[in-house]
C-alpha cells in the first residue's frame, strides 16, 4: 500500500505523522519477554517546552522473545487491547534480550544481533548483526498514517487503496520502512509465482483463491529474508501490505491497519541460520511418514469414477511396475452439492468400507478430499446451523454464498464445539479407513461475518486456514500417532508449516505455468515450509505428452509427488507409452533416494530447513545465484535443472567444485553456466562435490528397511571424511564415517 506521490509529496487524502526522535529511553522488566527498552518518539523534533504539548508519540518498544530475535512494536495509542499476532511457541519464557543504555541512547543484545536507539534527533534504530549494521530504521520510516474519511476511501479519493484486493479499508495505519541496501535482495513472503527476487513489487498478504498465475497466493507469510543475513516478521496475521523498493526505492516498507504495529528482526547470519531461527519462533514441520514421499495418484476433479476405475488404474499402474503410495480421492466421492457431509456417494460408492479394506489389501493408502463449507442440501447444514457451528452475520443468521457449493455456510473453528463435531466426521472416515485429508480451500474467508469468540475478522481472513488445518492434523496424530500424520494443505499462513505438506494450487497445463509452480514453490520454501508438492502436468486442462513427461521428471523430484489434474484422468499411459517409461524411471529412482530424501525430512524437524532449496539457501556467497528461479538444490547435496521446453534445451548454473550427473556419472567443473539437450527419461541431475548419497536398495515403494542393502555413493571432489546419519522409517538410526577419497561409481 502507497501513502506517498514521489519523494516530497503524500497522496490525496494521507496524513502521515512520522516518529522524528527518541525523546527518551528506558528500560523495563515488566514486559512478558523480559528486560527490554521503551522509546518515546514524537511526531516533530522538541526543541521547547510548548512543543510537547497537542502533539501525537510513538512508543516504540524492543525486546527479545528468542535468542537472535528483536521485537519491535510501535503503537500510536497503547491503552487499545493488543489485537493479537500468530503463536510463538518458540517464545523463552522471561526473554532472551540484555538491554544497556548510555549518554547517546540504548542498546538491547541478544545472541549475535544487536539493536541500537541513537538518543534525539534524527530518529535512528539500527540492527547490527555480529556488529556490522545490516538494516535499520531511518528518518521518516516510522510512521502513523491517517486517511480520509471513509466514504472518501472507498470511492478511492485517498489514492492509496488497492482495487480489487477484499482487504478491509481502515482510517489509521502504521508503518516501518527499513533500509534497503545497495546488492541487498529480498526473498520470501509466501508462495507467490512471480519473480523470486521481491524487489520492485508490492506484495499483499491476503489469502485468495487466485490459482497460480497472478499475484494473488493461498499461502501467504508475512516474512521476508534478506541476502544481507537477517529476517523479518510483521507479527499480524491480518492484511499487512509490503513495498520491497516499490515506494520507497531504498526500504523495505511494511503497513498494517489500526494503532500498533509488531515485527521481529531474526538474526542469520546465513540463509539457513534464519531459518532455524524463524521457526524455532513459530514452529517447526513434524517428521512426516515414509510413505507419503511416494507416489499420489488422483481421481482427478470432476472425471467419472467408482470402484472399478479406481482398480483398474492401480492394477495397470502396478503392472507397469509402477509403484503408487497412495490413491486420492478427489471431491465426487460425495454427492454433488452436499459438500461436505464426509459421506460417500452411494451411487458410485456402494461398499466405501469394502472398497477402503481391498485398497489397504494392496499396501495403498487412501486420501479423501475435504473443505471447510457445508452446502446447504447437506443435512450436516441445518445441524451445524441449529448448533451454531457455522460462521454469522452480524444479525445472527447463517453466513452463506453459493460461490463453490451453493447456499454454503462455513465452519467456525473459534468454536471449540463447533471443531469437535467438524473432528467427529473425520474421526469416523479414519476408523471406516481414510488415512489422511486433503484440506482444499480455507481462503474464501468473508469479513461482514461474527466468530464465536469475538475474532477479528479481518484478521481470521488469513489466520482461519490455521485453525482448519489444526483441527484436521490433530486428529490425523491422535488417530495415527506421532510421525504418521499428514494433510495435503492448499492454504496457510506463518506458522502452518508445522502441518505439512503443501500443494501449489491450480496451475495451468504448460511448461510457462510450469515454471511459474517452481517459482511459489521456491518462494514457500524461503518462507519456512519444509514439505512441498504440486499437481503434475498442470491442474486446468489436459498437457500435452511433452509437458505431462518433463513435470513427471520434476514432480517427482520434489519432497511430495502427485498426478492431479481438473477434468482429465493423469495416469501416464493415458499419454503416451513413453510417459510410463518416465514415470517409472523417476519413481524408481525417488524410492532409492529415499534414505537420503527421508533424513532430509527429519533433518527439517529439528532445523527448518527445507528439503527443495533456493539455490540462495544453498550457496549464498555465489552472487550468480542470487537470482536463480528455474533450478534448486534438492537437499543439501543434489541439483535439479527441471526441463520447460519441448525441445529438451535446458540451461543452469552449478556453482563451483566438481559435479557428477547422478544418472550418467559423468564429471563437469562448476563455476559456470551449462546448456544441455534432453530426452524425456533424463534431465540435468548434477551431485556436488564430495556428496555421500545414502542410496536404497529398493525400487518399489519409499517405506522400506533403508539400512538393508543400503549403498552410500561417494562423489568425487571432496576431502577428509563426512558423517552421514541415515533413519529408517522406524525411526533407527544409524551414523556412518566416510572417507572422501572413496569413490564407488
Amino acid at each position: 500500500m502507497k501513502f506517498t506521490d514521489g519523494f516530497w509529496q503524500l497522496r490525496p487524502g494521507v496524513t502521515a505523522l512520522y516518529a522524528q526522535e527518541a525523546y527518551d529511553i528506558w528500560k523495563t522488566d515488566a514486559a512478558a519477554d523480559g528486560d527490554g527498552l521503551v522509546i518515546t518518539a514524537p511526531t516533530t523534533v522538541i526543541t521547547r517546552r510548548g512543543d510537547t504539548l497537542n502533539r501525537p508519540v510513538l512508543t516504540v518498544t524492543l525486546s527479545s522473545p528468542l535468542e537472535g530475535v528483536v521485537r519491535v512494536r510501535v503503537s500510536h495509542h497503547v491503552g487499545r487491547p493488543w489485537h493479537g499476532g500468530f503463536e510463538l511457541p518458540g517464545a523463552v519464557d522471561g526473554g532472551a534480550g540484555a538491554v544497556s543504555l548510555t549518554e547517546g541512547g540504548g542498546a538491547l543484545s541478544t545472541g549475535p544481533l544487536t539493536a541500537r536507539i541513537a538518543s534525539g534527533a534524527p530518529w535512528s534504530l539500527s540492527f547490527e548483526l555480529d556488529g556490522k549494521r545490516v538494516t535499520g530504521s531511518s528518518h521518516k520510516a516510522q510512521g502513523y498514517i491517517q486517511l480520509a474519511d471513509a466514504a472518501d476511501v472507498a470511492h478511492g479519493v485517498a489514492g492509496n487503496a488497492r482495487t480489487g484486493l477484499g482487504a478491509p479499508h481502515s482510517a489509521t495505519y502504521l508503518h516501518e520502512q527499513l533500509d534497503l541496501g545497495v546488492g541487498e535482495l529480498i526473498y520470501g513472503l509466501g508462495e507467490r509465482f512471480g519473480p523470486l527476487v521481491k524487489n520492485g513489487q508490492t506484495v499483499d498478504i491476503w489469502n485468495a483463491d487466485g490459482g497460480t498465475s497472478s499475484e494473488q497466493a493461498y499461502k501467504n507469510v508475512p516474512f521476508y529474508l534478506s541476502n544481507r543475513g537477517y529476517g523479518v516478521l510483521v507479527n499480524d496475521p491480518g492484511h499487512v501490505s509490503f513495498e520491497i523498493g516499490s515506494e520507497a526505492v531504498e526500504r523495505v516498507q511494511f503497513s498494517v491497519a489500526g494503532e500498533e504495529l509488531e515485527y521481529f528482526l531474526i538474526a542469520g547470519p546465513t540463509p539457513k541460520d534464519v531459518l532455524t531461527r524463524y521457526t524455532a519462533l513459530t514452529g517447526r514441520p513434524p517428521i512426516v511418514p515414509a510413505w507419503s514421499y511416494g507416489l499420489w495418484l488422483s481421481t482427478s476433479f470432476t472425471t467419472d469414477y467408482e470402484e472399478a476405475t479406481v482398480t483398474s488404474f492401480i492394477d495397470q499402474m502396478a503392472a507397469n511396475e509402477l509403484p503408487v503410495s497412495v490413491f486420492h480421492f478427489d471431491c465426487f466421492w460425495m454427492r454433488e452439492f452436499n459438500w461436505c457431509d464426509f459421506e460417500w456417494d452411494p451411487r458410485t460408492f456402494p461398499d466405501p468400507d469394502g472398497m477402503l479394506a481391498r485398497l489397504h489389501e494392496k499396501d495403498l493408502r487412501v486420501c479423501v478430499w475435504i473443505n471447510p463449507y457445508i452446502g446447504q442440501r447437506s443435512p450436516l447444514f441445518a445441524e451445524a446451523a441449529a448448533q451454531g457451528f457455522l460462521v454469522k452475520r452480524p444479525d445472527g443468521s447463517v453466513w452463506q454464498w453459493d460461490l463453490w457449493q451453493a447456499g454454503m455456510g462455513l465452519v467456525d473453528f473459534t468454536n471449540p464445539e463447533a471443531t469437535a463435531w467438524y473432528q467427529g466426521h473425520l474421526r469416523r472416515l479414519i476408523d471406516q479407513g481414510v488415512d489422511c485429508f486433503k484440506t482444499d480451500f480455507g481462503e474464501r474467508i468473508p469479513l461482514e461475518v461474527e466468530y464465536f469468540d469475538g475474532s477479528d475478522p479481518s484478521r481470521m481472513h488469513n489466520l482461519y486456514t490455521q485453525l482448519y488445518n489444526q483441527a484436521v492434523h490433530d486428529v490425523l496424530v491422535e488417530k495415527r500417532g506421532e510421525g504418521e500424520a499428514v494433510v495435503f494443505a492448499r492454504s496457510a499462513t506463518a506458522g502452518g508449516q508445522s502441518m505439512p505438506v503443501h500443494w501449489g494450487g491450480d496451475n495451468t497445463s504448460t511448461f510457462e505455468s510450469m515454471a511459474e509452480t517452481l517459482r511459489g514453490g521456491l518462494s514457500l520454501a524461503f518462507s519456512g515450509f519444509a514439505f512441498w508438492s504440486h499437481d503434475i502436468g498442470g491442474f486446468e486442462g489436459t498437457p500435452d505428452p511433452a509437458v505431462y513427461k518433463r513435470w513427471t521428471a520434476f514432480g517427482l523430484l520434489s519432497s511430495h509427488s502427485r498426478f492431479h489434474g481438473s477434468n482429465s484422468y493423469r495416469v501416464p499411459w493415458a499419454f503416451d507409452d513413453e510417459a510410463v517409461e518416465v514415470t517409472r524411471t523417476f519413481t524408481h529412482l525417488k524410492m532409492q533416494l529415499m534414505p537420503y530424501l527421508f533424513q532430509a525430512g527429519v533433518d527439517a524437524a529439528t532445523t527448518g530447513v527445507p528439503l527443495a532449496r533456493p539455490m540462495q539457501l544453498e550457496f549464498p556467497d555465489d552472487p550468480a545465484v542470487a537470482y536463480l528461479d528455474r533450478q534448486y538444490m534438492l537437499g543439501r547435496d543434489i541439483l535439479v535443472a527441471p526441463v520447460f521446453s519441448a525441445t529438451g534445451e535446458v540451461e543452469f548454473y552449478l556453482p563451483a567444485g566438481t559435479w557428477t550427473n547422478l544418472l550418467t556419472g559423468e564429471e563437469v567443473p562448476g563455476g559456470s553456466w551449462r546448456r544441455e539437450q534432453h530426452g524425456f527419461t533424463s534431465l540435468p541431475l548434477y551431485v556436488r562435490s564430495g556428496a555421500v548419497i545414502p542410496w536404497g536398495a529398493r525400487t518399489d515403494r519409499p517405506d522400506y528397511d533403508y539400512l538393508d542393502g543400503l549403498r552410500l555413493r561417494v562423489f568425487p571432489g571432496g576431502e577428509g571424511s563426512r558423517e552421514v546419519v541415515v533413519t529408517t522409517p522406524e525411526g533407527r538410526s544409524e551414523t556412518f564415517t566416510v572417507d572422501l577419497t572413496e569413490v564407488t561409481e
